[in-house]
């Protein structure tokens, strides 16, 4: 009689232990609500659960990559962008995700696009267009300030692509055209100034000495004559001349 009514007990035991016997991975937390009030978190590894009286949500915390849809917003100088960004966050807390906010992840998407959002109102196109590393880095700020006491911890923000209206596009087009076309005359312009300062140093240098100019002269004559097929035309320097017309008058003279 003794082991037939002790049997039923043991059993039952048996029963409630191995339903009470619980694992959590070592990227899992379990938070433990007891007859409805928090008592902590298990875990990882092998724990026991009070059947009937604890009750368990396991967390999981691990990196999330939260796609951010593609969000039409109008920014600071009125053009309406559209602008997608992809946010990685984690659990820190898994007791707070579960008890302060309900869907942890669905409230960091929902966080996530209410911030895009402002972002691009507080910014004008250029600074979403230069500036996406800035922008990305206030809005992990903006998102994080909020996810922080849902135990959440934004680890990075980078928004992916920005999409603006054609006639905006043609128009940026247009400035860049225009900005290259800038550049190139003043460097062109940049160009001619210092070769006519070149040359206007060259010229002093030939005027303190007249006879840099006939070396001049001549090197030019021997490059010309380099070349094939060429006729080259001398001139005389005028003093020259006068000096063979002095040597033939001379010459008239002594005969």
């Amino acid at each position: 009689m003794t082991w037939a009514f002790a049997a039923p007990i043991i059993l039952l035991i048996l029963v409630l232990l191995a339903f009470s016997i619980r694992i959590a991975n070592e990227y899992e937390r379990g938070v433990i609500l007891r007859l409805g009030r928090l008592v902590g978190t298990r875990g990882p590894g092998l724990y026991l659960l009070m059947p009937f009286i604890e009750r368990q949500t396991l967390v999981d915390q691990r990196i999330v990559t939260a796609a951010v849809e593609k969000q039409e917003s109008i920014t600071k100088d009125n053009v309406p962008v559209k602008v997608d960004a992809v946010v990685w966050y984690c659990i820190v807390d898994p007791a707070k995700s579960v008890v302060k906010v309900q869907q942890v992840y669905h409230a960091v998407t929902q966080i996530s696009l209410t911030a895009l959002r402002n972002i691009i109102g507080r910014h004008t196109l250029d600074d979403v267009l230069k500036e996406k590393d800035k922008l990305s880095e206030e809005m992990r700020k903006n998102i994080d300030d909020v996810t922080e006491p849902w135990g959440v911890q934004v680890q990075m923000v980078e928004m992916k692509d920005v999409v603006i209206p054609e006639s905006m596009q043609r128009a940026m087009a247009q400035e860049a055209e225009a900005l290259r076309e800038k550049r190139a005359r003043i460097i062109k312009a940049e160009a001619e100034m210092e070769a006519a300062q070149r040359l206007r140093d060259a010229a002093l240098i030939i005027m303190d000495s007249p006879a840099g100019l006939e070396l001049r002269r001549m090197q030019m004559i021997t490059e010309v004559g380099a070349e094939q097929n060429s006729m080259t035309v001398v001139m005389m320097p005028s003093e020259f001349v006068s000096m063979a017309r002095a040597f033939s008058e001379k010459a008239g003279k002594k005969e």
